[in-house]
């Protein structure tokens, strides 16, 4: 293992590199692709940061839900299952609270700077 700097640290460096360094002289539609790159490794940074604890947190909440243990995608896929049957809905206790906060923390990873996600963040 390595010990620095680490992954999220080197990720980190090149698209502070490619935005500050080279995307100011790229015109056109390789502007547009240097920023998607960019963006996509923006996500990969942040995912690196929180998926690991909001992964965590999600499977906690849903072991509480189901009353089961497993895997995040098991436990995803038997909520899942659950709600296709109509034996959960929204009137299940903690099962609002349990699709908002993931619906957060994904946007946490992936849309930390959509205007809606900002705005609920004030209001907590």
């Amino acid at each position: 293992m390595q010990d620095e700097p680490t992954p999220t640290e080197l990720i980190k460096a090149v698209a502070d590199f490619l935005r500050n360094e080279i995307a100011p002289g790229i015109k056109g539609h390789n502007a547009f692709k240097l920023r998607v790159g960019i963006n996509a490794l923006d996500l990969v940074t942040r995912q690196l940061a929180l998926e690991q604890a909001s992964d965590a947190a999600e499977a906690d909440r849903l072991k509480q839900l189901l009353g089961s243990d497993g895997a995040l995608f098991e436990l995803n896929r038997a909520l899942c299952e659950k709600i296709a049957r109509g034996e959960v809905d929204l009137q299940t206790p903690g099962l609002t609270e349990h699709l908002w906060q993931t619906t957060m923390d994904k946007l946490a990873v992936d849309q930390p700077n959509y205007a809606s996600y900002k705005r609920e963040l004030g209001n907590k």
